[in-house]
Protein backbone atom coordinates (compact mmCIF):
# COMPACT_ATOMS: atom_id res chain seq x y z
CA UNK A 1 0.00 0.00 0.00
CA UNK A 2 1.86 3.26 -1.45
CA UNK A 3 1.62 5.62 1.59
CA UNK A 4 2.48 8.92 -0.76
CA UNK A 5 1.18 12.15 -0.15
CA UNK A 6 -1.10 13.03 -3.57
CA UNK A 7 -0.64 16.19 -5.14
CA UNK A 8 -1.83 18.03 -8.69
CA UNK A 9 1.71 18.53 -9.37
CA UNK A 10 2.31 15.04 -9.24
CA UNK A 11 0.04 14.29 -11.23
CA UNK A 12 0.54 16.76 -13.73
CA UNK A 13 1.94 16.36 -17.74
CA UNK A 14 3.73 19.70 -18.17
CA UNK A 15 3.93 20.88 -21.56
CA UNK A 16 7.37 23.85 -22.08
CA UNK A 17 6.63 26.01 -24.39
CA UNK A 18 10.00 28.11 -26.12
CA UNK A 19 8.10 31.30 -27.06
CA UNK A 20 10.36 32.24 -29.67
CA UNK A 21 9.77 29.06 -31.67
CA UNK A 22 6.21 28.33 -30.86
CA UNK A 23 3.96 30.34 -32.73
CA UNK A 24 4.16 33.93 -34.43
CA UNK A 25 0.81 35.84 -34.79
CA UNK A 26 2.18 39.01 -36.70
CA UNK A 27 4.78 38.02 -38.77
CA UNK A 28 7.81 39.29 -37.53
CA UNK A 29 9.46 36.06 -37.91
CA UNK A 30 9.74 35.77 -34.15
CA UNK A 31 7.01 33.78 -31.68
CA UNK A 32 4.60 35.72 -29.06
CA UNK A 33 2.28 35.18 -26.77
CA UNK A 34 -0.67 35.69 -29.16
CA UNK A 35 0.57 32.45 -30.84
CA UNK A 36 0.71 30.59 -27.56
CA UNK A 37 -3.27 31.79 -26.92
CA UNK A 38 -3.94 30.61 -30.22
CA UNK A 39 -2.62 27.63 -29.64
CA UNK A 40 -4.16 26.92 -26.38
CA UNK A 41 -7.02 24.09 -28.14
CA UNK A 42 -4.28 22.00 -29.35
CA UNK A 43 -2.51 21.65 -26.11
CA UNK A 44 -5.76 21.23 -24.41
CA UNK A 45 -6.86 18.54 -27.23
CA UNK A 46 -2.63 17.03 -26.34
CA UNK A 47 -4.42 16.11 -22.91
CA UNK A 48 -1.38 18.38 -20.59
CA UNK A 49 -2.67 20.04 -17.54
CA UNK A 50 0.47 22.64 -17.18
CA UNK A 51 2.36 25.13 -19.72
CA UNK A 52 5.49 26.11 -18.67
CA UNK A 53 6.70 29.44 -20.97
CA UNK A 54 10.13 30.16 -21.11
CA UNK A 55 11.55 33.36 -20.20
CA UNK A 56 9.12 36.11 -21.47
CA UNK A 57 10.22 39.32 -19.17
CA UNK A 58 11.80 41.79 -21.18
CA UNK A 59 15.68 41.52 -22.39
CA UNK A 60 18.26 42.65 -24.70
CA UNK A 61 18.29 38.30 -25.80
CA UNK A 62 22.06 37.69 -25.47
CA UNK A 63 20.63 34.98 -24.56
CA UNK A 64 17.60 33.87 -25.41
CA UNK A 65 15.65 35.94 -22.51
CA UNK A 66 17.74 34.48 -19.75
CA UNK A 67 19.20 38.02 -19.49
CA UNK A 68 16.26 40.06 -17.84
CA UNK A 69 16.59 43.62 -17.84
CA UNK A 70 12.68 44.01 -16.40
CA UNK A 71 11.26 40.88 -14.17
CA UNK A 72 8.10 42.64 -14.30
CA UNK A 73 7.50 43.77 -18.47
CA UNK A 74 6.80 41.67 -21.20
CA UNK A 75 9.29 41.22 -23.85
CA UNK A 76 8.52 43.49 -26.77
CA UNK A 77 8.79 41.23 -29.47
CA UNK A 78 6.33 38.94 -27.51
CA UNK A 79 4.16 40.89 -26.49
CA UNK A 80 2.09 43.07 -24.14
CA UNK A 81 1.09 42.56 -20.54
CA UNK A 82 -2.46 42.46 -21.40
CA UNK A 83 -1.35 40.02 -24.38
CA UNK A 84 0.27 37.59 -21.16
CA UNK A 85 -3.20 38.13 -19.21
CA UNK A 86 -5.05 36.97 -22.19
CA UNK A 87 -3.19 33.98 -22.75
CA UNK A 88 -3.02 33.15 -18.77
CA UNK A 89 -6.92 34.00 -18.64
CA UNK A 90 -7.16 31.59 -22.02
CA UNK A 91 -5.04 28.75 -20.00
CA UNK A 92 -6.98 28.98 -17.16
CA UNK A 93 -10.69 28.87 -18.81
CA UNK A 94 -9.24 25.58 -20.51
CA UNK A 95 -8.55 24.07 -16.86
CA UNK A 96 -4.96 24.17 -17.78
CA UNK A 97 -2.41 25.67 -15.48
CA UNK A 98 1.01 28.56 -16.12
CA UNK A 99 4.19 27.91 -14.70
CA UNK A 100 6.70 30.90 -15.39
CA UNK A 101 10.22 30.46 -15.60
CA UNK A 102 12.54 32.48 -12.77
CA UNK A 103 15.99 33.60 -13.65
CA UNK A 104 17.08 35.06 -10.44
CA UNK A 105 20.69 33.80 -10.13
CA UNK A 106 21.68 36.96 -12.58
CA UNK A 107 19.83 39.82 -14.70
CA UNK A 108 21.45 41.60 -18.02
CA UNK A 109 23.71 44.16 -17.36
CA UNK A 110 20.85 45.71 -18.54
CA UNK A 111 18.95 45.78 -15.78
CA UNK A 112 18.63 48.99 -13.93
CA UNK A 113 19.86 47.34 -10.78
CA UNK A 114 23.30 46.47 -12.79
CA UNK A 115 23.21 50.01 -14.63
CA UNK A 116 22.68 51.53 -11.28
CA UNK A 117 25.48 48.80 -9.58
CA UNK A 118 28.15 49.97 -12.10
CA UNK A 119 27.98 53.69 -11.77
CA UNK A 120 30.48 53.14 -8.95
CA UNK A 121 31.60 51.66 -5.70
CA UNK A 122 29.50 53.92 -3.47
CA UNK A 123 25.96 53.16 -5.44
CA UNK A 124 23.04 52.05 -2.79
CA UNK A 125 23.06 48.98 -5.76
CA UNK A 126 26.58 48.50 -6.03
CA UNK A 127 25.97 45.46 -3.25
CA UNK A 128 23.36 44.05 -6.00
CA UNK A 129 26.05 42.08 -7.74
CA UNK A 130 29.25 40.71 -7.19
CA UNK A 131 32.55 42.84 -7.64
CA UNK A 132 36.02 41.91 -6.49
CA UNK A 133 39.29 43.42 -6.65
CA UNK A 134 41.86 41.86 -9.34
CA UNK A 135 44.43 39.68 -8.23
CA UNK A 136 48.42 39.78 -9.56
CA UNK A 137 46.90 41.72 -12.57
CA UNK A 138 43.81 39.65 -13.64
CA UNK A 139 41.10 38.15 -12.81
CA UNK A 140 40.00 37.58 -8.98
CA UNK A 141 40.23 34.24 -9.37
CA UNK A 142 40.94 31.25 -12.56
CA UNK A 143 37.04 30.80 -12.46
CA UNK A 144 35.43 29.68 -16.19
CA UNK A 145 32.43 30.68 -17.22
CA UNK A 146 29.48 28.30 -18.38
CA UNK A 147 29.53 29.89 -21.65
CA UNK A 148 33.40 30.02 -22.07
CA UNK A 149 36.27 31.93 -21.00
CA UNK A 150 36.50 34.02 -17.62
CA UNK A 151 33.46 34.22 -15.21
CA UNK A 152 34.97 37.64 -14.32
CA UNK A 153 34.78 40.88 -16.44
CA UNK A 154 37.09 44.08 -15.96
CA UNK A 155 35.00 47.44 -15.37
CA UNK A 156 37.41 49.68 -16.42
CA UNK A 157 35.37 52.80 -14.77
CA UNK A 158 34.99 51.19 -10.90
CA UNK A 159 38.55 49.21 -11.52
CA UNK A 160 36.72 46.24 -10.39
CA UNK A 161 35.45 42.78 -11.73
CA UNK A 162 31.92 41.68 -11.76
CA UNK A 163 31.20 37.79 -11.57
CA UNK A 164 29.14 36.33 -14.35
CA UNK A 165 29.01 32.34 -14.34
CA UNK A 166 27.74 32.30 -17.91
CA UNK A 167 27.88 35.38 -20.59
CA UNK A 168 29.55 38.67 -19.70
CA UNK A 169 25.76 39.77 -20.00
CA UNK A 170 24.80 37.97 -17.28
CA UNK A 171 26.10 39.91 -13.95
CA UNK A 172 25.24 37.38 -11.16
CA UNK A 173 23.41 38.68 -8.14
CA UNK A 174 24.39 38.93 -4.69
CA UNK A 175 22.28 36.75 -2.77
CA UNK A 176 24.09 37.49 0.74
CA UNK A 177 22.52 40.78 0.19
CA UNK A 178 19.31 40.29 1.94
CA UNK A 179 18.03 43.63 -0.08
CA UNK A 180 18.22 41.37 -3.33
CA UNK A 181 15.79 38.28 -1.80
CA UNK A 182 13.33 41.07 -0.83
CA UNK A 183 13.72 42.33 -4.43
CA UNK A 184 13.29 38.79 -5.94
CA UNK A 185 10.50 37.39 -3.04
CA UNK A 186 8.74 40.52 -3.62
CA UNK A 187 8.78 39.91 -7.83
CA UNK A 188 7.92 36.30 -7.04
CA UNK A 189 4.61 37.47 -5.14
CA UNK A 190 3.53 40.33 -7.87
CA UNK A 191 3.44 37.19 -10.53
CA UNK A 192 1.65 34.82 -8.34
CA UNK A 193 -0.46 37.47 -7.42
CA UNK A 194 -1.69 38.00 -11.01
CA UNK A 195 -2.64 34.28 -10.55
CA UNK A 196 0.22 32.15 -12.51
CA UNK A 197 0.72 28.29 -11.13
CA UNK A 198 4.56 28.41 -10.19
CA UNK A 199 7.97 28.73 -11.55
CA UNK A 200 11.12 26.61 -13.01
CA UNK A 201 13.87 27.81 -11.14
CA UNK A 202 16.97 28.80 -14.02
CA UNK A 203 20.40 27.74 -12.41
CA UNK A 204 18.81 27.91 -8.42
CA UNK A 205 21.26 25.68 -7.41
CA UNK A 206 24.34 28.52 -7.97
CA UNK A 207 22.58 31.66 -5.99
CA UNK A 208 24.65 30.56 -2.42
CA UNK A 209 28.06 31.79 -3.57
CA UNK A 210 30.25 30.47 -0.46
CA UNK A 211 33.88 31.76 -1.13
CA UNK A 212 35.86 32.89 -4.36
CA UNK A 213 38.83 30.59 -3.80
CA UNK A 214 40.50 29.46 -6.92
CA UNK A 215 38.67 26.11 -8.37
CA UNK A 216 39.71 22.39 -9.97
CA UNK A 217 41.55 22.92 -13.06
CA UNK A 218 40.52 19.94 -15.24
CA UNK A 219 42.75 18.24 -17.61
CA UNK A 220 43.87 20.34 -20.82
CA UNK A 221 41.16 22.88 -19.49
CA UNK A 222 41.19 26.89 -19.62
CA UNK A 223 39.76 27.70 -16.64
CA UNK A 224 38.95 26.38 -13.15
CA UNK A 225 35.68 25.42 -11.78
CA UNK A 226 33.30 27.53 -10.04
CA UNK A 227 31.16 24.43 -8.64
CA UNK A 228 32.67 23.64 -5.39
CA UNK A 229 32.44 27.38 -4.44
CA UNK A 230 28.75 28.10 -6.37
CA UNK A 231 26.98 24.91 -6.53
CA UNK A 232 24.49 23.00 -4.14
CA UNK A 233 26.04 24.82 -1.32
CA UNK A 234 24.37 24.89 2.39
CA UNK A 235 23.96 28.45 1.75
CA UNK A 236 21.71 28.31 -1.50
CA UNK A 237 19.61 25.38 0.45
CA UNK A 238 19.33 28.28 3.76
CA UNK A 239 18.16 30.58 0.61
CA UNK A 240 15.47 28.13 -0.68
CA UNK A 241 14.18 27.03 2.82
CA UNK A 242 13.55 31.64 2.94
CA UNK A 243 12.13 31.97 0.06
CA UNK A 244 9.57 28.79 1.06
CA UNK A 245 8.80 30.72 4.48
CA UNK A 246 8.13 34.19 2.59
CA UNK A 247 6.74 33.40 -0.90
CA UNK A 248 6.20 30.06 -1.62
CA UNK A 249 4.11 28.83 1.11
CA UNK A 250 1.30 31.39 0.74
CA UNK A 251 0.62 29.75 -2.72
CA UNK A 252 -0.03 26.41 -3.91
CA UNK A 253 2.56 26.25 -6.40
CA UNK A 254 4.48 23.46 -8.70
CA UNK A 255 8.24 24.59 -7.89
CA UNK A 256 10.76 22.89 -9.96
CA UNK A 257 14.31 23.68 -9.65
CA UNK A 258 17.19 23.53 -12.50
CA UNK A 259 19.69 22.36 -9.87
CA UNK A 260 22.09 19.50 -11.51
CA UNK A 261 23.93 17.35 -9.20
CA UNK A 262 23.39 13.96 -7.55
CA UNK A 263 20.16 12.41 -6.19
CA UNK A 264 21.52 13.04 -3.02
CA UNK A 265 21.46 16.58 -4.35
CA UNK A 266 17.51 16.06 -5.42
CA UNK A 267 16.62 14.92 -2.30
CA UNK A 268 18.12 18.26 -0.37
CA UNK A 269 16.12 20.35 -2.41
CA UNK A 270 12.81 18.42 -3.19
CA UNK A 271 12.64 16.24 0.00
CA UNK A 272 9.03 15.03 1.11
CA UNK A 273 9.44 17.24 4.17
CA UNK A 274 8.40 20.17 1.65
CA UNK A 275 11.04 22.51 3.13
CA UNK A 276 12.19 23.63 -0.37
CA UNK A 277 10.74 23.02 -3.92
CA UNK A 278 8.73 20.01 -5.08
CA UNK A 279 10.82 18.81 -7.42
CA UNK A 280 14.18 19.26 -9.53
CA UNK A 281 15.79 18.53 -13.16
CA UNK A 282 18.72 15.92 -12.86
CA UNK A 283 20.78 16.09 -15.94
CA UNK A 284 23.06 13.35 -15.21
CA UNK A 285 21.08 11.25 -18.16
CA UNK A 286 21.61 14.39 -20.39
CA UNK A 287 24.78 16.46 -19.86
CA UNK A 288 27.06 14.04 -17.61
CA UNK A 289 26.76 11.80 -20.12
CA UNK A 290 28.46 13.45 -22.72
CA UNK A 291 31.15 14.97 -20.33
CA UNK A 292 33.94 12.60 -21.56
CA UNK A 293 36.64 14.37 -23.18
CA UNK A 294 37.61 18.38 -21.93
CA UNK A 295 35.41 19.59 -24.43
CA UNK A 296 32.64 18.98 -22.66
CA UNK A 297 29.39 17.80 -24.75
CA UNK A 298 31.14 18.59 -27.89
CA UNK A 299 32.17 14.82 -29.23
CA UNK A 300 30.62 11.98 -30.89
CA UNK A 301 30.13 10.38 -27.85
CA UNK A 302 26.60 9.03 -28.19
CA UNK A 303 23.58 8.31 -25.23
CA UNK A 304 24.19 4.32 -24.79
CA UNK A 305 21.38 2.04 -23.14
CA UNK A 306 23.59 0.52 -20.60
CA UNK A 307 24.56 4.18 -19.73
CA UNK A 308 20.96 6.20 -19.52
CA UNK A 309 19.48 2.69 -18.07
CA UNK A 310 21.63 2.58 -14.91
CA UNK A 311 21.30 6.69 -14.09
CA UNK A 312 17.55 6.52 -14.48
CA UNK A 313 17.29 3.25 -12.52
CA UNK A 314 19.66 5.43 -9.51
CA UNK A 315 17.33 8.56 -10.19
CA UNK A 316 14.28 6.40 -9.74
CA UNK A 317 14.98 3.71 -6.78
CA UNK A 318 17.42 6.91 -4.99
CA UNK A 319 14.59 9.23 -4.81
CA UNK A 320 11.52 6.75 -3.89
CA UNK A 321 10.09 7.76 -0.81
CA UNK A 322 12.60 10.50 -0.15
CA UNK A 323 11.67 13.07 -2.81
CA UNK A 324 9.85 13.86 -6.06
CA UNK A 325 11.86 13.76 -9.43
CA UNK A 326 10.82 14.23 -12.98
CA UNK A 327 10.83 12.41 -16.22
CA UNK A 328 12.34 14.20 -19.27
CA UNK A 329 14.73 13.74 -21.91
CA UNK A 330 14.26 17.34 -23.86
CA UNK A 331 14.06 20.89 -23.59
CA UNK A 332 14.86 23.94 -24.67
CA UNK A 333 18.90 22.72 -23.36
CA UNK A 334 19.11 19.90 -25.10
CA UNK A 335 18.56 18.25 -28.76
CA UNK A 336 15.69 16.63 -29.94
CA UNK A 337 14.91 13.30 -28.23
CA UNK A 338 14.21 11.28 -31.05
CA UNK A 339 17.31 12.10 -32.23
CA UNK A 340 19.81 12.00 -29.62
CA UNK A 341 18.51 8.42 -27.76
CA UNK A 342 15.91 6.96 -30.47
CA UNK A 343 16.42 7.19 -34.37
CA UNK A 344 15.29 9.49 -36.52
CA UNK A 345 15.49 7.61 -39.81
CA UNK A 346 12.61 8.14 -41.68
CA UNK A 347 12.34 4.08 -41.14
CA UNK A 348 12.20 4.42 -37.48
CA UNK A 349 11.40 7.48 -35.95
CA UNK A 350 7.99 7.42 -35.77
CA UNK A 351 8.62 3.85 -33.47
CA UNK A 352 11.08 5.20 -31.57
CA UNK A 353 9.72 8.64 -30.91
CA UNK A 354 6.71 6.18 -29.18
CA UNK A 355 9.24 4.11 -27.29
CA UNK A 356 10.67 7.25 -25.74
CA UNK A 357 7.41 8.39 -24.85
CA UNK A 358 6.49 5.00 -23.41
CA UNK A 359 9.18 4.96 -20.73
CA UNK A 360 8.92 8.84 -19.95
CA UNK A 361 5.25 8.53 -19.25
CA UNK A 362 5.25 5.46 -17.47
CA UNK A 363 8.41 6.64 -15.11
CA UNK A 364 7.85 8.45 -11.72
CA UNK A 365 8.16 11.80 -11.16
CA UNK A 366 6.30 14.36 -12.94
CA UNK A 367 6.67 14.38 -16.76
CA UNK A 368 7.80 17.12 -18.99
CA UNK A 369 6.83 17.22 -22.64
CA UNK A 370 8.49 19.80 -24.36
CA UNK A 371 7.08 21.21 -27.52
CA UNK A 372 7.26 19.43 -30.62
CA UNK A 373 8.34 16.03 -28.38
CA UNK A 374 4.73 14.81 -28.84
CA UNK A 375 5.41 15.00 -33.03
CA UNK A 376 8.74 13.33 -33.19
CA UNK A 377 10.33 16.22 -34.07
CA UNK A 378 14.31 15.65 -34.86
CA UNK A 379 17.47 17.55 -34.80
CA UNK A 380 17.98 20.60 -37.42
CA UNK A 381 21.42 19.10 -38.59
CA UNK A 382 22.52 22.61 -40.02
CA UNK A 383 25.69 22.43 -41.98
CA UNK A 384 26.84 25.85 -41.51
CA UNK A 385 28.01 27.80 -38.71
CA UNK A 386 25.53 30.73 -40.10
CA UNK A 387 22.69 28.74 -39.40
CA UNK A 388 23.26 28.69 -35.68
CA UNK A 389 21.75 31.29 -32.96
CA UNK A 390 23.08 30.12 -29.68
CA UNK A 391 25.63 32.43 -27.73
CA UNK A 392 26.83 28.78 -26.15
CA UNK A 393 28.06 27.66 -30.15
CA UNK A 394 29.35 30.64 -31.07
CA UNK A 395 31.69 30.77 -27.91
CA UNK A 396 32.75 26.99 -28.24
CA UNK A 397 33.57 27.70 -32.17
CA UNK A 398 35.88 30.94 -30.45
CA UNK A 399 37.71 28.71 -28.02
CA UNK A 400 37.93 25.54 -29.86
CA UNK A 401 38.01 26.21 -33.65
CA UNK A 402 39.29 29.83 -34.25
CA UNK A 403 42.06 28.55 -31.66
CA UNK A 404 42.78 25.71 -34.31
CA UNK A 405 42.36 22.92 -31.61
CA UNK A 406 39.61 21.75 -33.32
CA UNK A 407 38.79 21.20 -37.08
CA UNK A 408 35.59 22.77 -38.68
CA UNK A 409 33.92 20.09 -39.97
CA UNK A 410 33.75 18.25 -36.61
CA UNK A 411 32.60 20.96 -34.51
CA UNK A 412 29.71 21.26 -37.11
CA UNK A 413 29.34 17.31 -36.51
CA UNK A 414 29.17 17.86 -32.94
CA UNK A 415 27.28 20.98 -33.33
CA UNK A 416 24.46 18.93 -35.59
CA UNK A 417 24.30 15.96 -32.97
CA UNK A 418 23.94 17.79 -28.84
CA UNK A 419 23.46 21.64 -30.09
CA UNK A 420 20.82 23.32 -28.38
CA UNK A 421 19.46 24.75 -31.56
CA UNK A 422 18.39 21.43 -32.61
CA UNK A 423 15.63 22.40 -30.27
CA UNK A 424 15.06 25.88 -30.87
CA UNK A 425 14.17 25.48 -34.50
CA UNK A 426 10.14 26.49 -34.74
CA UNK A 427 7.43 24.65 -34.37
CA UNK A 428 6.48 22.87 -37.31
CA UNK A 429 2.53 23.64 -37.31
CA UNK A 430 1.73 22.28 -41.58
CA UNK A 431 3.28 22.06 -44.47
CA UNK A 432 2.99 25.39 -45.62
CA UNK A 433 6.05 27.93 -45.79
CA UNK A 434 7.78 28.32 -42.93
CA UNK A 435 6.04 25.20 -41.22
CA UNK A 436 3.08 27.58 -40.47
CA UNK A 437 5.39 29.00 -37.65
CA UNK A 438 4.97 32.35 -39.69
CA UNK A 439 4.17 34.56 -42.42
CA UNK A 440 7.38 36.18 -42.03
CA UNK A 441 11.06 35.18 -42.03
CA UNK A 442 12.04 32.81 -39.04
CA UNK A 443 14.40 34.16 -36.65
CA UNK A 444 16.26 30.69 -37.05
CA UNK A 445 15.50 27.96 -39.90
CA UNK A 446 12.74 25.72 -39.91
CA UNK A 447 13.95 22.14 -40.38
CA UNK A 448 13.23 21.12 -43.39
CA UNK A 449 11.46 18.16 -42.65
CA UNK A 450 8.42 20.04 -41.90
CA UNK A 451 6.70 18.70 -45.06
CA UNK A 452 6.39 15.43 -43.47
CA UNK A 453 6.62 15.85 -39.68
CA UNK A 454 3.99 18.56 -38.64
CA UNK A 455 1.22 18.87 -36.51
CA UNK A 456 -2.05 19.54 -39.04
CA UNK A 457 -0.95 16.13 -40.41
CA UNK A 458 -0.30 14.06 -36.88
CA UNK A 459 -3.97 15.39 -35.55
CA UNK A 460 -5.03 13.80 -38.35
CA UNK A 461 -3.40 10.47 -38.25
CA UNK A 462 -4.55 7.92 -35.91
CA UNK A 463 -1.21 6.06 -35.70
CA UNK A 464 0.65 9.28 -35.15
CA UNK A 465 3.06 9.79 -32.05
CA UNK A 466 0.44 12.93 -31.22
CA UNK A 467 -2.14 10.65 -30.80
CA UNK A 468 0.25 8.14 -28.92
CA UNK A 469 0.59 10.80 -27.02
CA UNK A 470 -2.96 11.55 -26.12
CA UNK A 471 -2.78 8.05 -25.04
CA UNK A 472 0.17 7.80 -23.00
CA UNK A 473 -1.01 11.15 -21.11
CA UNK A 474 -4.97 9.98 -20.62
CA UNK A 475 -3.43 6.61 -19.30
CA UNK A 476 -1.05 8.69 -16.66
CA UNK A 477 -4.53 10.36 -15.45
CA UNK A 478 -6.95 7.55 -15.28
CA UNK A 479 -4.72 5.16 -13.15
CA UNK A 480 -3.35 5.89 -10.14
CA UNK A 481 -0.23 3.18 -10.49
CA UNK A 482 1.52 5.33 -12.97
CA UNK A 483 1.61 8.13 -11.02
CA UNK A 484 2.15 6.47 -7.28
CA UNK A 485 3.18 3.25 -7.96
CA UNK A 486 6.47 2.52 -6.53
CA UNK A 487 9.61 1.75 -9.29
CA UNK A 488 11.16 -1.60 -9.54
CA UNK A 489 14.16 -2.14 -12.46
CA UNK A 490 14.24 -5.24 -14.21
CA UNK A 491 16.40 -6.69 -16.52
CA UNK A 492 19.09 -4.20 -15.92
CA UNK A 493 21.98 -6.17 -17.65
CA UNK A 494 20.07 -6.58 -21.14
CA UNK A 495 21.72 -5.56 -23.85
CA UNK A 496 18.41 -3.83 -25.65
CA UNK A 497 15.67 -3.65 -23.26
CA UNK A 498 14.77 -1.13 -21.26
CA UNK A 499 12.71 -2.98 -18.91
CA UNK A 500 11.08 -1.92 -15.24
CA UNK A 501 7.86 -2.80 -12.89
CA UNK A 502 5.60 -0.39 -11.08
CA UNK A 503 3.55 -1.76 -7.65
CA UNK A 504 0.75 -0.41 -6.25
CA UNK A 505 -2.16 -1.69 -4.19
CA UNK A 506 -1.90 -4.97 -6.17
CA UNK A 507 -1.37 -4.26 -9.56
CA UNK A 508 1.61 -4.24 -11.69
CA UNK A 509 2.70 -2.69 -14.57
CA UNK A 510 5.56 -4.11 -16.65
CA UNK A 511 7.11 -1.58 -19.09
CA UNK A 512 9.30 -2.92 -22.23
CA UNK A 513 11.64 -1.21 -24.21
CA UNK A 514 13.78 -1.50 -27.52
CA UNK A 515 16.08 0.49 -27.63
CA UNK A 516 17.83 -0.90 -30.81
CA UNK A 517 16.33 -1.36 -34.55
CA UNK A 518 17.10 -5.25 -34.14
CA UNK A 519 14.37 -7.79 -32.64
CA UNK A 520 15.03 -8.39 -29.25
CA UNK A 521 14.71 -11.80 -27.02
CA UNK A 522 11.96 -10.70 -24.12
CA UNK A 523 10.89 -13.76 -22.08
CA UNK A 524 8.43 -10.76 -20.38
CA UNK A 525 6.76 -9.97 -23.25
CA UNK A 526 4.29 -12.28 -23.10
CA UNK A 527 0.44 -12.37 -22.86
CA UNK A 528 1.25 -14.12 -19.26
CA UNK A 529 2.79 -10.75 -17.46
CA UNK A 530 -0.39 -9.04 -18.43
CA UNK A 531 -3.13 -7.35 -20.14
CA UNK A 532 -1.92 -4.71 -22.74
CA UNK A 533 -2.87 -1.24 -22.06
CA UNK A 534 -0.21 0.35 -24.74
CA UNK A 535 1.79 -0.55 -27.37
CA UNK A 536 3.56 1.05 -30.50
CA UNK A 537 2.71 -2.43 -33.24
CA UNK A 538 -0.48 -3.44 -33.32
CA UNK A 539 0.54 -7.03 -33.24
CA UNK A 540 3.59 -9.07 -31.04
CA UNK A 541 6.06 -11.86 -31.33
CA UNK A 542 5.45 -13.54 -27.73
CA UNK A 543 8.92 -13.65 -26.30
CA UNK A 544 10.42 -10.81 -28.59
CA UNK A 545 10.21 -7.38 -29.25
CA UNK A 546 10.65 -5.55 -32.53
CA UNK A 547 12.53 -3.08 -33.05
CA UNK A 548 11.69 0.17 -31.32
CA UNK A 549 8.87 -1.28 -29.50
CA UNK A 550 7.15 -1.06 -26.43
CA UNK A 551 4.72 -2.37 -24.75
CA UNK A 552 2.95 -1.62 -21.12
CA UNK A 553 1.25 -4.86 -19.60
CA UNK A 554 -1.43 -4.53 -16.87
CA UNK A 555 -1.92 -7.22 -14.34
CA UNK A 556 -3.40 -7.80 -10.72
CA UNK A 557 -2.57 -9.64 -7.88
Amino acid sequence: MSMEKHAWWKEAVVYQIYPRSFADSNGDGIGDLNGITAHLDYLKQLGVDVIWVSPIYASPNDDNGYDISDYRAIMAEFGTMEDFDRMLEGIHARGMKLVMDLVANHTSDEHAWFVESRKGRDNPYRDFYIWRDGKDGGAPNNWGSCFSGSAWEYDAASGQYYLHLFSRKQPDLNWANPKVRDAVFDMMKWWCDKGIDGFRMDVISMIGKENYDDGPVAPGALYGSFIPSCQHTETTHRYLREMRRRVLDRYDLLTVGEAGGGTADAIRYSSVDGSELNMTFGFEHTDDINDHTELGKWSDHGSPLAEVRAVLNRWQTDLQGKAWGTSYMSNHDQPRQVSRFGNDSPLWREKSAKMLGTLLHMMRGTVFVYQGEELGMTNAYFKSLDDYRDVEVFNAWKQWVESGRIHPQDMLRWYGRIARDNARTPMQWDASANAGFTTGTPWIRVTPNYLEINAEAEVRDPDSVFHYYRKLIALRHRHPIVVYGDYVPLLTDDPQVYAFRRELDGETLTVLCNWTDRTAPCALSDESTGEEWISNYPEHKPGFLFPYEARVLWKKA
